[in-house]
């Protein structure tokens, strides 16, 4: 990129002026603007690195949260308004209208962070009666739904009440625990699985000991005297979760919130505190964060249902959740209360049923099911051993599984979507529905094997067997879990094995290359949340264990119930591609919508008009501005003072081009008193390596050029008259380096192209860093826009990142030891000399191929040279 040019001239001789100060003070002065702009340098190359950081959140669609967005936009904002300060030191009073447009980005940026739902309806306590799927944002998707079936579907549900999401926001207002908890999170490192463990128990621990406000309290305590008289008589609930988020389309939550059932009325409000601080649990912090949800976003509701005596009861699949294909409905059952189906204990009985008419039971699957969960006297549950003769029963009968296919059929056609359904039978014979969300599905995996691609050795099987719990094959070390502590153990790329499917277990589906367990289905939460994250899962495998070491290296095969010792490549050439589970979610969006304040650079030619504080629309405008006008200032300093010491010098070398240098503090070897500097004079590291790629292999002249090419120039010249050659123009050959020891910044305009660079390369590895824009060209905009993609597919090969704006490539490599910078910059060089009028030819298949092919020819000999 080049210099504007109001200060061109003064790099050309003419008549002196008069000194203002003696040469002491001039020095002073400049070691000081030297100073400033060493700090402006340092802000710009960290805001380039945040930048970078942002777009690579946006690509790489890794976990991050709010408050990785918050410090982001915070470390962003101050290193450009550093950048604005030290301009404005460098130059008093000249830019003070950056301020302002600083201002109004950083107004724009804050609004969008600070955006948050407003709870319009303030009801503490809706009874189930008054609730349907309008009312999501005020009782939670769980509730919500409930309401619908019991309401307008007219499906037996519980009777029951909500404590709604105005009564969570009023009881963390109660006690400014809400800022608190936001507080410790941007402080916190998320990654840090140890530290996350301890975060999560100190903020549960807050909410619990907190006293709910007074009229809270009464309202929950009058919903159930209201409950009571409407049950007639003595009752106990189930108190569960029902966050804004939860049970909704791709997003379940299955398991991370806790449920209290049995509870009396009397424990009621302690129960309501347990399941709000179960948002903040391990499971719960891991899975918003790996979802992308905003913490602030997720008030909880709360579901109160009159609890059941049940005598079975299960999930069921309206589809079946690992085969598109297959319409079939799923029931899963066990005897008692269906917790021992979601969390994954015991084996449950499985009835595929038929949709067509007359529907029936065309498969069946009776496990011997040696627990049963039921109501304690008192508040909980118990997990009571049942006696063999009748674990080996069916839980249901083939009538009551085909009535609750009914059910689930008529549920799906009211909702339009294959739903995952939760269901009791009391002793008398009723079915009740517990919860209904939306199915969460998975394609049957379908490999195609290339020819030559060898397929598994039986010999290398360790086990078959087992349900397929989420599709996919997955190769990793063997890691055996046993408790909690190894959640805070668990390696990444590992392959889970546990002995149950439990929830706790999810925490980790963001660090697992897959999940096998001995007990558990595929209609448990643990099943669940890996078909959402798209975690290959083995379910139910008997005695797994015993089989497998922990650390050695295995492949499971999911959809084919095997687990093969060692990696086979067979079953994993499409177990590359990871789901982004981020895009698209709030965190996700906001962080995106934020980054149009921050990453777009629109200010590309510092001699347009337009390239002014007005025209800066985001930060990286802001940036390249103050950049730009930073060099400017620098190369002033020596021509308006009159100060030979700190005037440019002209390159004394056997070269056409004229080629001026900006000595900063100790880019030259010694001092030069007269107008010229040699070469072997230069000490300025990254300069000397940009040079010896410059002038490593001799330019050959222009290409060809055949008609089209020809008549391209022809027309663009005579639009812009500044592009003809032999006027005075511009676009003459114009090249400024400004150096010391350890960096460099050059402008360069060689004919029609115009190109920036700037490095800093010491043996200061993470400080190292060299940047890259180029621009221009005498032919048309496609042409130009094809040589500028034509050199960044030879920059990536070398490991630069690079990115196209319109006919405008930028660069940049950075964190790499000395010699490996001095090599791109090398490459820089001869890239800077080797491309010009390239454009021209770019519409010529095999002229771009052949200098494609001498380029890399010529690159891959001067790295060998060195």
């Amino acid at each position: 990129m080049g210099q504007v040019v109001d200060f061109i001239k003064g790099f050309f001789p003419k008549k002196k002026k008069k000194s203002k100060t003696n040469a002491e003070e001039l020095r002073v002065d400049f070691r000081a603007r030297y100073h400033q702009f060493k700090l402006l340098l340092n802000a710009n190359n960290k805001s380039l690195e945040i930048m970078a950081d942002i777009e690579r959140a946006l690509r790489l669609g890794q976990p991050f949260g709010m408050s990785f967005v918050k410090a982001t936009c915070t470390a962003i904002s101050v290193n450009v308004f550093q950048m604005i300060k030290n301009l404005a030191e460098l130059g008093p009073g000249k830019h003070n209208e950056l301020s302002d447009r600083f201002n109004g980005i950083q107004h724009n940026i804050d609004q969008l962070l600070t955006e948050r739902k407003e709870v319009k309806d303030e009801r503490l306590i809706i009874p189930l009666s008054s609730i349907d799927k309008e009312m999501a944002d005020l009782v939670g998707s769980k509730m919500a739904n409930l309401g619908e079936i019991k309401n307008k579907i007219k499906i037996q549900v519980p009777e029951g009440f909500s404590i709604t999401s105005a009564s969570y926001q009023k009881f963390m207002e109660h006690h400014d625990l809400q800022v608190e908890i936001e507080r410790r999170f941007q402080s916190a490192d998320l990654e840090n699985m140890e530290r996350l463990y301890t975060l999560s128990a100190e903020i549960q621990q807050l909410i619990i000991r907190s006293r709910p406000p007074e009229d809270l309290h009464e309202a929950i305590m009058n919903a159930c005297r209201e409950l009571e008289g409407l049950e007639g008589g003595e009752m106990r609930l189930a108190v569960r979760s029902s966050a804004l988020g939860e049970d909704t389309a791709g997003t379940s939550f299955a398991g991370q919130y806790r449920t209290e059932l049995n509870v009396s009325p009397e424990e009621i409000v302690e129960a309501y505190k347990e399941v709000i601080a179960s948002k903040y649990s391990l499971t719960a912090i891991t899975y918003r964060l790996n979802r992308g949800f905003r913490d602030a976003d997720i008030s909880m509701g709360v579901g109160c249902l009159v609890m059941l005596n049940a005598e079975a009861g299960g999930v069921i699949y309206s589809r079946n959740p690992v085969d598109l294909s297959d319409h079939s409905i799923f029931i899963n059952s066990v005897w008692g209360l269906p917790e021992s189906v979601v969390d994954g204990s015991v084996a449950c009985d499985l009835f595929i049923v038929t949709r067509e008419k007359p529907i029936r039971v065309i498969q069946k699957e009776i496990k011997v099911k040696e627990k049963k969960s039921i109501r304690r006297s008192q508040d909980g549950v118990s997990r009571i051993d049942l006696p063999r003769d009748m674990g080996e029963l069916p839980s249901i009968d083939e009538a009551q599984a085909c009535i609750l296919a009914e059910l689930a059929i008529k549920m799906e056609a009211y909702y339009t979507l294959p739903q995952d359904i939760e269901w009791a039978i009391d002793p008398d014979g009723t079915i009740y529905i517990l919860q209904c969300r939306p199915l969460q599905q998975m394609e049957t995996a379908k490999i195609a094997l290339p020819e030559d691609m060898i397929r598994p050795d039986k010999k290398d099987v360790v086990v078959r067997g087992g349900i397929t719990a989420s599709q996919g094959a997955a190769c990793g070390p063997v890691y055996l879990a046993d408790t909690g502590v190894d959640i805070l153990r668990f390696p990444k790329g590992a392959v889970l094995v546990v002995q149950q499917a439990l929830p706790r277990w999810a925490s980790l589906l963001n660090r697992a290359a897959a999940v096998v367990t001995e007990q558990g289905g595929f209609a448990g939460h643990l099943a669940n949340i890996a078909r959402e994250f798209g975690v290959p899962a083995l379910f139910g495998v008997k005695g797994v264990r015993d089989q497998l070491n922990s650390g050695e290296i295995i492949t499971v095969d999911a959809g084919g119930l095997t687990i093969y010792k060692g990696k086979i490549d067979s079953l994993l050439v499409e177990s590359d591609i990871e789901k982004n589970l981020m895009q698209g979610s709030p965190v996700y969006d906001t962080l995106k919508q934020v980054s149009r304040h921050i990453v777009p650079l629109n200010l590309l030619d510092p001699d347009s008009p337009d390239f002014n504080p007005a025209s800066c629309k985001t930060f990286h405008d802001i940036t390249r501005f103050v950049h730009e006008k930073s060099v400017h200032e620098m190369f002033s300093f020596g021509k308006d003072h009159d100060f030979s010491e700190r005037s440019s010098k002209q390159l004394f070398y056997k070269v056409p081009m004229q080629w001026w240098i900006l000595n900063l503090d100790d880019g030259f070897n010694e001092e030069v008193k007269g107008k010229y500097v040699k070469l072997d004079n230069i000490a300025s590291i990254p300069m000397l390596a940009f040079w010896d790629g410059f002038v490593a292999v001799p330019w050959d002249g222009p290409p060809a050029i055949d008609g089209k090419g020809f008549m391209s120039v022809v027309f663009r010249s005579t639009r812009d008259t500044a592009l003809t050659p032999g006027l005075r123009s511009r676009y003459a050959d114009r090249n400024y380096f400004m150096i010391s020891r350890n960096y460099c910044n050059l402008n360069s305009r060689l004919g029609y192209h115009f190109s920036t660079m700037e490095a800093l390369v010491s043996d200061r590895v993470n400080e190292n860093y060299v940047g890259f824009q180029f621009k221009g060209g005498a032919a048309d905009y496609q042409r130009r826009l094809k040589r500028a993609l034509f050199i960044k597919e030879i920059l990536e090969k070398f490991d630069f990142r690079v990115e196209v704006r319109e006919d405008n490539l930028i660069a940049r490599v950075e964190h790499h030891e000395k010699e490996y910078m001095k090599e791109r910059l090398q490459i820089l060089g001869y890239l800077t000399l080797h491309t010009r009028q390239l454009d021209m030819i770019m519409a010529n298949d095999s002229e771009v191929r052949y200098y494609k092919a001498k380029i890399e020819r010529d690159i891959r000999e001067l790295l060998l040279s060195k």
